[in-house]
């Protein structure tokens, strides 16, 4: 009975989203170049380099090596495996969902159990600094204050949200699944990093095809007064916490999909710490259409989409909460919603070659670091086999 609800909900979804693109052409047509855009400036250049690294991290063995050198603090701070910090550091650095993408490859090759993969993915998943403070480091802000905070409050919020997940399900769980791979025969250099840019290559245009479609979703919500519709409801169920029509909508717009969301924070009128409350929840939340990236990956590997959802409500909850105390001990002067207006206008007139230039740089910097630590991992255990 709940199935045939269900299709029957789907189908009546299809036929009203064909319904707004016979009706709004134009719209839809701007929209899906608007996404576009923000794919090729944006989007393409900031996760590419990251998935190739993560990819190369994992298949030539770098995750584990490290994983020896830290494994008692993943252990105790997050219980899980020391293989996975690869997929905890790659996601604070590559963005959404590099972190998540590398947790399932990590599982998929039996780095980490099922349990440890699916407690990785409740906070692995995070926003990088090529969104948060690529923009900042190009001087779009005039007070870079917010853009820090927001930043220090994603990444401490994302730790919480791992340490609320350390128990989830129970205790260790050291069963592995049968590799695909054999961990003892690992490729040749060549051979991974050339599946790895056509692997990566194919994820990016999967994720870029999302925000393209939910960039002209939200349009058509908008032009077809559903979502002011269910804005309007939201902030009648929240008018005791001053939440107002304008600011139910953008919030909205950013539980759909998150770079509108922030876009849409240009012309708040509200106070700044409540948009950077907004603008914390978004970041920490993702938005639906991160999940369905996300989840496009998840599809093939038997993981359970739950503890990902969960954690990711918990995590946008915890960030909201801890700018609206951060701008209780911090002193920030300038007008209501300056700052993040400044922000996400940099964030969408952020060229290619900026963006390709800082996602480059920090690659190359996150290779290094992997390989320093490799090198050093490894040396450490050569030294215990001699004793």
């Amino acid at each position: 009975m709940h199935r045939k609800i269900y299709e029957l909900l789907g189908m009546l979804a299809v036929l009203g989203c064909a319904a707004a693109l016979v009706c709004f052409p134009k719209e839809a047509v701007k929209a899906a170049s608007d996404g576009l855009t923000l794919c090729l400036n944006v989007i393409i250049p900031s996760l590419f380099p990251f998935f190739v690294i993560s990819t190369l991290a994992v298949d030539l063995g770098l995750a584990a090596r490290i994983g020896r050198l830290i494994e008692p603090l993943m252990r105790r701070l997050f219980n899980v495996s020391g293989a996975c910090a690869a997929a905890f550091v790659l996601g604070f650095v590559g963005g959404y969902p590099v972190g998540a993408r590398t947790a399932i490859s990590l599982y998929e090759r039996g780095e980490c159990s099922r349990r440890e993969a699916e407690r990785l993915l409740s906070f692995c998943n995070n926003s990088g600094p090529a969104f948060i403070l690529g923009v900042v480091g190009t001087s779009v802000f005039s007070d870079n204050r917010v853009g820090l905070l927001l930043y220090l409050v994603h990444g401490i919020a994302s730790v919480m949200t791992g340490i609320l997940f350390r128990r989830w399900k129970g205790g260790s769980d050291m069963t592995r699944p049968k590799l695909r791979q054999s961990s003892a025969v690992r490729p040749s250099f060549a051979a991974a990093f050339t599946e790895g840019v056509k692997s990566s290559f194919a994820s990016t245009l999967n994720i870029c095809g999302f925000v393209i479609f939910f960039t002209v979703l939200i349009k058509m919500l908008f032009l077809s007064g559903i979502l002011p519709f269910l804005a309007d409801a939201v902030a009648f169920a929240l008018s005791p916490l001053g939440v107002d029509g304008d600011m139910a909508r953008r919030l909205l717009t950013g539980v759909i999909e998150l770079s509108s969301g922030v876009w849409s924070l240009s012309g708040a009128a509200e106070s700044l710490s409540a948009g950077a409350a907004m603008a914390a929840f978004m970041l920490g939340w993702a938005g639906i259409s991160v999940h369905c990236q996300t989840l496009s990956f998840l599809c093939d590997s038997g993981l359970s989409a739950k503890t990902y959802i969960i954690g990711k409500l918990i995590h946008g909850i915890l960030s909201a909460a801890l700018v609206w105390l951060a701008f209780d001990i911090l002193p920030f002067e300038e007008a209501a919603a300056a700052y993040l207006a400044r922000q996400v206008s940099g964030i969408a007139e952020l060229s290619f070659a900026a963006s390709l230039t800082i996602s480059l740089l920090c690659a190359l910097a996150l290779a290094a670091l992997v390989i320093i630590f490799a090198a050093i991992s490894e040396k450490r255990v050569e030294k215990e086999e001699k004793v």
